[in-house]
């Protein structure tokens, strides 16, 4: 399919019924159809907790939920990647976590996804009020071409009849009256008191030694936002990472303001070191000025080596922060999100979320991969405990069979080993470089993402219980049974030798492909096992390939990346506005006789060619 490709008709297709045995939440016990939502222009939002990308969607959705309250309803059906975000109780604790504010559905088998041919998280559908598929967007940043289709679709509707204006089903759960809500990070104060990132609350909470009572809370707290003030008036957004700064003074990595920010707990003042507020996209400046570069979903800090080192976990990249000229530059990453070891600028990362220094080397919570990486001191990255995106579980023993399952946070220890705060298995564990060996150090965790040294004790924050927890550091392992699980996607069944992958992108209403600097798209494919492709593998500027895959493989994995760009279509205007949208799919396959010659991924539909 190719980016020049005229705008179809808008197509009518029946919207699948929205079921999910998880049941329904913020209905206020109301079980929705889509026979509850006729008359409403319905974005339905595929999205599962773990992923960054989807958390960008649910932000960018906030803004067009407040802008059509009376004639858009947003939807959010969970679809999960990792075993624990089977959980229901899990799916509860993501949607208070991260401030979702309409119905979400919890579909624990896909069974939804799998209704209307999903994918890739995240994925937007669009529903008419008549109760029509009319567009379907893969990954994040078509809210703008949604909120122009939206718009269209009241105008038509309004004027048929068919539109409903009116408060749309949302129904807010009672708030939980605890200390902290949902905690990300933590930092021990030079003062002894450790300081909270209490995420949820949009707030940093200074406890004292005990971790329990609450000396001052940084931040006005249940207000999202962006202020540089004293600690009373100052604002965030979902604070996450904290690092102590040599001058005492603390930096915070303000995820969802997509900045990193600084608070001197002597004088209680906050300030920003870096980020405009807006979210990097591809083709920002990836160096200057710290205020005056774009940040994606900072998640995490370390002090190394100099200087401040940032997870940057929306785009999959490590950065710096240089504190004596006050610029930020890419460190680690191309981008590109996987596991790829080897120097820095070409190292592939998923969604690192937590950092921790020694003299030589940089730990990272590598979260998408389940991995425990390093760079050390030359540039080069390194994999200790992990081996890709779709592998996961709870595994003791040597690092090259150890398994972690989305971990968050890491933490060095005295000895020079490492303890993992092991999120999605509920649990603390330790690595150690001297024998290669992975243990369990604790179990009946909520949802670890962090965990700091006190004395000869670890606090670990335990964000779903919402309270620090101290323990001391045991001298033995706790033995666990080994569990091993892979990304639960449904297998999609291909012909063996030859068959066609098709990137469906249609550039949306309003907008045409911007090939002012050369070709608009780009297609990356790669394979698990490498032997399936005999040929079609690697980069190009066609949507679509012919791809040639080895019969004597039973079956595997097709890794595919697609980037198209398109600027607003608009003569008058020398300075048109700029759209990149890009998405990773990776795609079980099964090799059969008779299977599928063809393998369509909808970038930006709808696919002309479905049946």
């Amino acid at each position: 399919m190719n980016a020049a490709s005229p705008a179809p008709r808008r197509a009518r297709v029946r919207a699948p019924e929205l079921i999910g045995k998880g049941g329904w939440l913020n209905t206020g016990g109301k079980n929705l159809t889509l026979a509850d939502l006729r008359g409403k222009c319905v974005v339905v939002d595929f999205w599962t907790f773990c992923c960054v990308n989807c958390l960008h969607v649910i932000d960018e959705l906030r803004a067009l939920e407040r802008r059509h309250p009376d004639t858009v309803v947003v939807v959010g059906v969970h679809s999960p990647k990792f075993v624990h975000e089977a959980e229901h109780r899990a799916v509860v604790d993501a949607v208070e976590r991260y401030g979702v504010e309409h119905p979400v559905l919890d579909d624990p088998d896909l069974a939804t996804w799998k209704q209307y041919a999903v994918r890739a998280w995240p994925t937007l559908v669009v529903i008419d009020p008549e109760g029509y598929v009319v567009a379907q967007h893969a990954g994040e940043g078509h809210v703008h071409a949604i909120e122009r289709l939206v718009t269209e679709l009241a105008a038509e509707h309004g004027a048929k009849g068919t539109l409903r204006r009116g408060d749309g089903p949302y129904v807010a759960p009672e708030p939980e009256p605890t200390a902290l809500r949902f905690p990300g990070k933590a930092v021990l104060l030079p003062s002894g008191n450790l300081l909270v990132s209490d995420t949820t609350r949009h707030q940093l909470v200074e406890l004292a030694p005990d971790g329990e009572t609450v000396v001052r809370r940084i931040g006005q707290g249940d207000h999202r936002g962006a202020t540089d003030s004293t600690w009373v008036r100052s604002r965030f957004n979902e604070p996450q990472g904290l690092a102590l700064l040599p001058d005492g003074s603390v930096a915070v990595a303000d995820s969802v303001n997509h900045k990193l920010r600084r608070f001197d707990p002597e004088s209680g003042r906050t300030t920003t070191l870096a980020g405009t507020g807006e979210q990097w996209m591809r083709g920002d400046a990836t160096r200057g000025p710290g205020r005056e570069v774009n940040l994606s979903s900072p998640w995490d800090v370390a002090f190394w080596r100099g200087k401040v080192w940032i997870a940057m976990a929306g785009v999959h990249q490590l950065w710096t922060y240089d504190l004596q000229d006050g610029t930020v530059a890419v460190a680690a990453g191309t981008t590109d999100e996987g596991l790829v070891d080897g120097p820095a600028a070409e190292a592939w990362f998923a969604q690192p979320s937590g950092l921790a220094a020694t003299a030589d080397r940089l730990w990272v919570a590598d979260s998408e991969t389940s991995a425990l990486r390093w760079v050390d001191a030359d540039g080069i990255v390194r994999t200790a405990v992990g081996t890709g995106l779709f592998d996961f579980g709870h595994r003791d023993g040597p690092a090259g069979q150890a398994l972690f399952q989305h971990p968050l946070g890491v933490t060095a220890l005295p000895d020079g080993s490492v303890a993992v705060s092991d999120t999605y298995n509920h649990a603390l564990r330790r690595y150690d470089p001297a024998t290669g060996e992975v243990t369990t150090l604790a179990t009946d965790l909520r949802e670890p993402s962090d965990a700091v040294l006190a004395g000869e004790d670890i606090v670990v924050v335990e964000s779903a219980r919402h309270r620090l927890t101290r323990l001391r550091l045991p001298e033995e392992a706790v033995r666990v049974e080994s569990v091993a699980h892979r990304t639960r996607r449904a297998v999609t069944e291909v012909a063996p030798g030859a068959f066609r992958l098709d990137v469906v992108f249609r550039a949306p209403a309003g907008q045409k492909p911007d090939t002012r600097y050369g070709p608009s798209t780009r297609l990356l494919v790669s394979a698990t096992p490498p032997g399936l492709l005999l040929r079609g593998e690697g980069a190009g500027t066609e949507l679509s390939r012919t791809l040639h895959l080895d019969p004597g493989i039973e079956q595997g994995v097709l890794h595919i990346s697609a980037t198209a760009a398109s600027c607003d279509d608009d003569p008058a205007n020398p300075c048109p506005a700029c759209h990149v949208h890009r998405q990773e799919w990776g795609v079980p396959v099964r090799l059969v006789e008779g299977g599928a010659d063809r393998l369509p991924l909808v970038l930006t539909g709808p696919d002309a060619q479905a049946p």
